[in-house]
């Protein structure tokens, strides 16, 4: 089914009102600061094939909330119409999929999460070279091929305007992570937690792939060669691939994709961590199937940053200076079209001269939006001083005063 690529189409500016109200890390999801999530709208879960859906619930012994009772009956009916649909799609395309046209090399956008990832992918989407995977490509990656023109037109009315934890603009069409086509695909991900917050492991699970079993981290590269498969016979550009836990896997990444190029962002870990902490307060919040808050969320954010860090750290030795290049998120915003010529260059990507007009279009109409701001409690500042120190030395952050 013909559809036009949601890359192809320049991302609307993000515009938000002149200020932003500072916000806490404690707030439950629902107060003041939070965009309301419709109890219509689909999860990821509801994107799951019936036996990755059945896994996970059993993983966890069943232990819902009752009052997401209501959303279990839903994804397990949906669960099984994916499970109808994907052989429906294997079948019809599988000519094209064995046939798949051969793309450019991924660009991956790395970084902790709320560190500018989106930013830095919408603003890549702007290149009518490059391409990325939808909302729906990655809530139905089984068989968006067959299903995307027509559901996502019968579903629109069901996605909210925006993302609940930022002013970021949501829709089926908007760019995604590809982790969560991973995850409804019965990878390993962290993700996975999201859907049972309660129940799930204290540590990170699946950030960094090495540390799983071979046949875990074969099946784990499997399954994103399949995505990256589907994704060509849709659109056969290069894919700019945007997903905070790859930032953990730079090293099988790279041996995956040998001419594959790395762009990194990072950003002050004083603001990142307690965004990081409402981020997934938000999300627990939105997509959990238990209620109430995880706990020790704070420790969680902590030990996911040290585990990525230290991954990191450990893989860019193996890269060349041309295949990652880093920019800081301060700089991305004061500046995001010399910032980006910059990247082009270091990392040989194509003739940025092309892309020029319409960043310096875009930037113009970015100049409204406001981020969450945040206060610093002495004890935070003083735990991410002491257990993020190399992230703060390397990239020259400050420790802040405490409020």
């Amino acid at each position: 089914m013909p559809q036009s690529s949601p890359a192809s189409q320049p991302p609307p500016a993000m515009t938000a009102p002149a200020s932003s109200p500072a916000t806490t890390a404690g707030k439950p999801p629902g107060a003041e600061g939070f965009h309301a999530y419709p109890w219509w709208s689909p999860r990821f879960w509801h994107g799951m094939p019936l036996g990755v859906w059945l896994r996970l619930v059993a993983e966890h012994r069943a232990r819902f909330s009752p009052s997401r009772l209501g959303l279990v009956a839903t994804i397990s009916t949906a669960a099984a119409s994916n499970s109808l649909a994907e052989p429906l799609s294997e079948a019809r395309y599988r000519r094209k999929l064995n046939q798949a046209p051969a793309t450019p090399p991924p660009l991956f956008i790395l970084g902790h999460w709320r560190s500018g990832t989106t930013l830095l992918h919408e603003l890549l989407m702007l290149d009518e070279r490059f391409c990325c995977p939808s909302t729906y490509q990655c809530f139905a990656p089984g068989h968006f091929l067959l299903t995307e023109a027509i559901l996502t037109r019968m579903l629109a009315w069901m996605m909210p305007s925006k993302r609940p934890m930022d002013n970021v603009a949501a829709g089926w069409s908007r760019p995604q992570e590809d982790e969560f086509a991973l995850a409804n695909m019965g990878a390993p991900s962290p993700y996975r937690r999201m859907a049972f917050p309660l129940t799930s492991p204290a540590e990170p699970v699946a950030l960094d792939i090495s540390k799983l079993s071979a046949a875990d981290q074969a099946r784990w590269q499997e399954t994103l060669r399949q995505f990256l498969t589907r994704l060509a016979v849709r659109d056969s550009r290069r894919p700019v691939l945007k997903s905070p836990p790859h930032t953990a896997r730079l090293g099988i990444l790279a041996r995956m994709f040998p001419e594959g190029r790395f762009l990194h962002v990072v950003r002050d870990p004083f603001v990142v961590f307690p965004s990081t902490v409402r981020l997934w307060r938000s999300l627990d919040h939105v997509q959990g199937l238990q209620a109430g808050p995880a706990a020790d969320l704070e420790e969680y954010v902590f030990a996911c940053f040290e585990e990525m860090y230290a991954a990191f750290e450990r893989d860019r030795r193996e890269l060349p200076d041309n295949r990652l290049h880093e920019v800081r998120y301060e700089d991305l915003v004061a500046d995001p079209v010399a910032c980006l010529a910059e990247a082009y260059e270091r990392l040989e990507l194509d003739d940025f001269a092309k892309v020029r007009p319409a960043l310096e279009s875009h930037v113009a109409a970015m100049k409204q939006y406001r981020t969450n701001t945040y206060h610093h409690d002495a004890q935070v500042v003083a735990e991410i001083t002491r257990r993020w120190r190399p992230f703060i030395d390397r990239y020259g952050y400050e420790v802040p005063e405490a409020d």
